[in-house]
């Protein structure tokens, strides 16, 4: 992946997918603050539009709007034939749009597995069916998919949720062997969050009795958003946002079942607020959102170690990551 070049952010055309909140909301900002021209897509237009005039004053060169659900194949057809017609090309596709359930297996309903399957795994490899043709047009570019540490280390509450993001590890893996096969100038990129302070936690449904939270240590989305921008000018495979997740990921293949059963011990309390809310609330399962904001009022940590070091060169990279490595081993030898 090294030998694909990326034009910088100040040269591309870059389509945010589920840019109306959270995460989505803070990575546009990103690239307008980078002048960047920007295809902003999310199911509520108002939402977006709300977006776009934040981003034309943080300094894009240019924003259209464009909405639609990622669950239909057209409504993406749409969007990368859209965002060419508008800018005669694409260089970057970053689809961050998501949903989210708590509640256990035997307690979700197959309508409730299935819509969760539909935004979360089909939206994204239907975002990449219509934008690899015009990144082809254009000779290259990068498809940035942001995922969860989820799917490599599953949650409590999160059957779902895990399925489609482990679902969606696998066919983005899949899709870069066979682009690098042929040789083609397309970079693809999986972002893995841990924990992140956004309004998903407002709006997704429950059946646990309470308003959901993101798990401990919770992080900003602009280290998220920081991420996504940096894999859009720098070929990456995996980028895990904040040390946490990196943290689980390496426990959880070091020691699989250990990390389970704490998991079974201390993932049920670190996922529940104390403010009630019951299935029927008004959720973003089928309907968009009703909100722009960024975080969820959690807090979060603005700096990540981790991050920066995933940012440094390849060769550095690869030293440091040992180190880290190393020196997490034999910490969790010692426990």
């Amino acid at each position: 992946m090294s030998s694909i070049s990326l034009k910088p952010i100040n040269e591309q055309v870059v389509v945010v997918v589920g840019a109306s909140s959270g995460i989505g909301h803070q990575t546009a900002l990103r690239f307008a603050e980078r002048g960047a021209r920007l295809v902003l897509a999310a199911r509520d237009a108002g939402e977006l539009e709300r977006v776009e005039a934040e981003c034309r004053q943080r300094g894009a060169a240019d924003v259209a709007v464009i909405a639609g659900d990622v669950s239909s194949p057209q409504d993406m057809e749409t969007l990368a034939s859209g965002a060419r017609d508008r800018f005669g090309r694409i260089d970057t596709w970053a689809h961050i749009a998501g949903i989210d359930l708590w509640a256990t297996f035997e307690d979700t309903t197959p309508d409730e597995f299935r819509r969760v399957i539909e935004i979360n795994l089909l939206g994204p490899a239907f975002g990449a069916m219509a934008a690899l043709p015009v990144l082809r047009e254009s000779r290259g570019g990068a498809l940035i998919a942001v995922s969860s540490v989820e799917a490599e280390v599953p949650l409590p509450w999160q059957s779902a949720y895990a399925a489609s993001k482990h679902g969606m590890d696998a066919f983005l893996r899949t899709l870069r062997m066979e682009l690098a096969a042929e040789g083609a100038p397309i970079a693809v990129t999986q972002i893995q969050p841990s924990g992140i302070d956004t309004p998903l936690f407002h709006w997704a449904r429950t059946r646990i009795g309470v308003e959901p939270r993101p798990t401990a240590p919770v992080y900003d989305p602009d280290v998220v958003a920081q991420l996504i921008v940096h894999a859009a000018e720098h070929p990456s495979r995996e980028l895990v946002a904040g040390g946490a997740g990196w943290t689980m990921r390496l426990a959880h293949r070091l020691a699989p079942d250990m990390t389970d059963r704490a998991l079974s011990m201390f993932g049920f309390s670190g996922q529940k607020t104390k403010t009630p809310k019951g299935p029927d609330a008004p959720s973003n399962l089928h309907r968009a959102s009703p909100t722009s904001a960024v975080r969820g009022g959690f807090g979060g940590r603005r700096f990540s170690i981790v991050n920066q070091v995933q940012m440094l060169p390849s060769a550095v990279r690869v030293a440091a990551v040992a180190g880290i490595a190393t020196l997490a081993g034999l910490a969790l030898r010692r426990r």
